[in-house]
């Protein structure tokens, strides 16, 4: 009897949920911004830094960071590139389309150790979608946390997500927004050159400041030097793995990386977690 109900509880944990496309938003041509509702109207429920597994029959299924906010709406928002055959098929949907979401899964950002804490968040690339909730979270509850500095690099200006709202942030007292690309535009008047070489012009409490950093993986290597050279602790420096991650529940052993999978056991980990961890990062 105990197999039976093992085995069935293993089976719910496949089980998606049915959400509708609510809104399309194209970000860039490779990112497109969706917004769904479950079907039953419930909310995500979910941390900043979690990610869901959404499904779509006869395709496949696919992990994807959650790109808003913590909240009781019921409405949530997935940003997704196009780069392989679920995403492509993601970016293909119409407005009112029903897709499967499966969790949502692993651990988030640890508010509990950036509350009251000055907060510097690295974002490269795509890696501003995971964090985009915890920016969101830090703006609505600012007298929570003490200062705030986002460094946002891109490859270019036309990678740029949320550009209403990152204009929004470069208008802002709450937020002291760095932003920079990596090579010399036509179209770009601001700071030039890999994310790294904005750290000279930041002066952090070492003992207050917590970094969140997420990005490509080579950026992880580079951007840790530069927080340990400003004399953050390891611990205090905070990274979002989302590779190779599959099943979401630590089944298929995709993730696993020593004795962790990223899927249940992050994908958030501190790099005094992380450094002893082989091709971790």
């Amino acid at each position: 009897m105990a197999a039976t109900c093992q085995c069935e509880a293993n089976r719910q944990l496949y089980v998606p949920k049915l959400a509708v496309l609510e809104h399309i938003t194209p970000q860039t041509p490779l990112e497109t911004l969706l917004q769904f509702r479950f079907e039953d109207g419930q909310p995500l429920g979910h941390r900043a830094g979690q990610f869901v597994e959404v499904s779509l029959p006869g395709i496949g299924e696919a992990p994807i960071s959650i790109a808003s906010a913590p909240c009781e709406d019921p409405i949530f928002e997935l940003c997704v590139r196009r780069v392989g055959n679920v995403t492509t098929a993601l970016h293909n949907l119409q407005e009112g389309a029903l897709v499967g979401i499966r969790g949502p899964y692993g651990n988030g950002f640890p508010d509990e150790a950036l509350h009251g804490q000055d907060v510097l968040i690295v974002a490269g690339g795509i890696g501003l979608i995971p964090v985009r909730p915890l920016i969101h979270h830090i703006m609505c509850n600012r007298f929570d946390y003490g200062t705030f500095t986002l460094l946002y690099g891109m490859k270019r200006p036309e990678e740029m997500l949320f550009r209403d709202e990152v204009e929004q942030w470069q208008a802002s007292d709450a937020v002291d927004l760095h932003l920079t690309i990596d090579r010399p535009h036509p179209d770009w008047s601001g700071h030039v050159g890999v994310i790294t070489t904005l750290f000279p012009d930041l002066d952090p409490d070492p003992a207050r400041t917590r970094a969140v950093v997420v990005g490509p993986p080579i950026m992880y290597r580079f951007v840790i030097l530069e927080c340990q050279n400003k004399a953050l602790a390891d611990e205090n420096i905070i990274l979002s793995l989302e590779r190779n991650m599959k099943c979401g529940v630590g089944k298929c052993g995709h993730c696993q990386i020593n004795n962790k999978y990223v899927c249940l056991d992050g994908p958030v980990f501190t790099y005094s977690e992380l450094k002893h961890m082989w091709e971790a990062i």
